[in-house]
């Protein structure tokens, strides 16, 4: 089924994987096992803008990672990670504690651990860049490629949306 902008319209909450998403999947590693990824600094303005909207985020990770906590504070995204495999039945029982409707929520994933989020959610999003499974069940792909402004290009999307701007 075709994106269309009532379907962007109708989304209330957006939830975004975060390595491959945010990031451009890679990870430096220093000699003492610190790590550290590269992120766009353009998310944060579109983040902002969907605070505008009115329309919330979350940052929902699978690995647990000071980075990824370090990251999501510093752009006021609410964060949620450590879930290993379970990912859909954390959302899940997010959406029901937030009385969400999934239908109203877009995901934003690029790997397989993705796979169930994005198939239970009104508007699945895959980056440019996202494993060739999750690129088949993505009602939109963005142009660009996680970590290099992804997360902006979906913000901007659903601004535009709501806007009246994407027909």
């Amino acid at each position: 089924m075709r994106l269309t902008a009532e379907h962007l319209r109708a989304v209330t909450f957006v939830v975004f994987d975060f390595d491959g998403v945010f990031t451009d999947n890679r990870v430096l590693v220093d000699q003492d096992g610190k790590e550290a990824v590269f992120c766009s600094r353009a998310d944060g303005l579109g983040l902002q803008a969907l605070r505008r909207l009115g329309v919330g985020s979350l940052v929902l990770s699978t690995e647990t990672n000071p980075v990824v906590s370090a990251r999501a504070a510093k752009l006021g995204i609410d964060c949620v990670q450590g879930l290993g495999d379970t990912k859909w039945a954390a959302l899940s029982q997010i959406l029901s504690d937030r009385v969400l409707d999934p239908d109203h929520v877009a995901y934003v994933g690029n790997d397989i651990n993705d796979l169930d989020c994005l198939r239970h959610v009104g508007v699945p999003i895959c980056v440019a860049d996202a494993y060739p499974a999750a690129l088949e069940v993505a009602r939109y792909v963005t142009t660009r490629r996680g970590g290099m402004g992804a997360v902006r290009e979906v913000c901007d999307l659903l601004v535009e949306a709501y806007e009246g701007r994407l027909t």
